[in-house]
């Protein structure tokens, strides 16, 4: 069952540390943005937060999805994961600040910029999260007809 019923809604697996698919769920998410016409800009925004979260999954979390709706008006992507949650939100917000492991950063992730980029490129962003739970990231973007970029 659809949680939105008047959204388009298309689903994602992320794996817990699948660095060499990293950003396969993202780059699904643009490709499928970019066929229905969309703003370059807007898809721009979609695809970096969307990579953002894809990453934080792969190396924070126990493995969780992306789920892309789109409406009319707005498109959202719901980030969830299966734990271990985030201790300190307010922290973890901060640009730089990291609890990547090693490994991750072997790869080249981890420089703590993730929830940062997130908040940066979304109009409305809201996180769930506790110590030992899941976390749901909600990304919120509008779609704007050029008619109201003009104004």
């Amino acid at each position: 069952m659809n949680d939105y019923p008047d959204f388009l809604k298309y689903h994602y697996e992320v794996e817990r540390y699948d660095f060499t698919r990293a950003g396969e769920a993202s780059s699904a998410i643009k490709a499928r943005l970019k066929k229905l016409g969309l703003d370059t800009h807007l898809v721009r925004r979609i695809a970096i937060a969307s990579y953002e979260s894809e990453i934080n999954i792969i190396i924070h979390s126990y493995g969780g999805t992306l789920t892309l709706y789109i409406s009319a008006d707005k498109i959202m992507i719901i980030a969830k994961d299966s734990g271990p949650g985030i201790d300190d939100i307010e922290m973890a917000m901060k640009e730089g600040y990291t609890t990547a492991s090693d490994a991750a950063r072997e790869y080249g992730f981890g420089a703590g910029m993730g929830l940062p980029n997130i908040k940066r490129y979304c109009d409305q962003l809201e996180i769930e999260s506790s110590k030992g739970q899941s976390t749901t990231i909600t990304m919120t973007f509008a779609i704007k007809d050029m008619e109201d970029e003009i104004k």
